[in-house]
């Protein structure tokens, strides 16, 4: 238990941390893309020494100048399957389309870093409590994460919803319809789903499809309601 304890105090730090960078985004001007966000994530490994320089680097980015050069990006709420480390092309290709990554409610983004795990619980319990909330696509109903899309578009002002579904991951497939609903009906997003998996060959494709969704966006200047 005790083992558990300390454990538990290191993530929720680690967690606590990922937090102070997600809150960047929202700016006018974040200081650092979602693709340098992702990469930050996976630097880090729950040590002391990466902790350490976490903590660093939140600091400098939290009062670095914004960079007001050039036309604003097109802010991009990114949804759906995780992003993980070795697959991060959809995300470079929206933000080398003309986009920026503001807000990713995804596995590799916020979604796992919301809620801490609790410390006044038995740890088995506080874990427990922790992991069956979460919502991901393979719970049901996932209502929360239509709530979790609320409230980033409220707070991070996307421009539209970008979810991206890896072939053969049915669950976020499925709920993808759920998701188109949302952006388009209540939030009044452009909205785009991307269906792929991990291999290049359908990136031009996918980048025509991207720069489709930012002139509409240019061309409307969506924002959130």
């Amino acid at each position: 238990d005790a083992k558990l304890r300390d454990a538990i105090a290191l993530m929720n730090r680690e967690r606590a941390l990922r937090r102070r960078l997600a809150a960047l985004m929202p700016r006018d001007r974040p200081p650092i893309t979602g693709r340098q966000l992702l990469a930050l994530k996976s630097s880090i490994s729950g040590i002391d020494a990466d902790l350490a320089a976490y903590e660093a680097i939140c600091q400098q980015f939290e009062t670095a100048a914004p960079d007001a050069a050039g036309p604003a990006p097109v802010r991009v709420l990114l949804t759906g399957v995780p992003v993980v480390h070795g697959a991060e092309r959809v995300v470079d290709l929206i933000e080398q389309t003309g986009g920026l990554i503001v807000a990713m409610e995804n596995c590799t983004g916020v979604k796992p870093i919301v809620d801490d795990v609790r410390t006044d619980l038995d740890p088995l319990d506080a874990l427990a409590e922790k992991y069956f909330h979460l919502p991901c696509s393979v719970m049901t109903p996932n209502t929360r994460r239509l709530d979790l899309l609320r409230q980033l578009a409220r707070d991070a002002r996307p421009q539209c919803v970008v979810d991206l579904v890896w072939q053969g991951c049915l669950t976020y497939d499925i709920e993808s319809t759920l998701i188109k609903q949302l952006a388009e009906d209540e939030l009044g997003l452009p909205y785009l789903r991307i269906v792929t998996d991990y291999a290049p060959a359908d990136s031009s494709r996918i980048a025509v499809r991207l720069e489709a969704l930012f002139e509409t966006v240019a061309a409307a200047g969506a924002t959130i309601h």
